[in-house]
């Protein structure tokens, strides 16, 4: 079986783009968990 490359989406590409989405979605996520833990304090 030949490795062909079709202009598809490598590893690489795929990673960028999740860290790309989530460490700002981590980040909001975080900091809206330490707001929410002001107001139960």
């Amino acid at each position: 079986m030949a490795d062909h490359k079709e202009g598809g989406t490598t590893t690489l590409h795929l990673v960028l783009a999740w860290l790309l989405v989530g460490v700002p979605l981590t980040l909001g996520v975080l900091q809206t968990l330490i707001n929410a833990m002001k107001l139960f304090h």
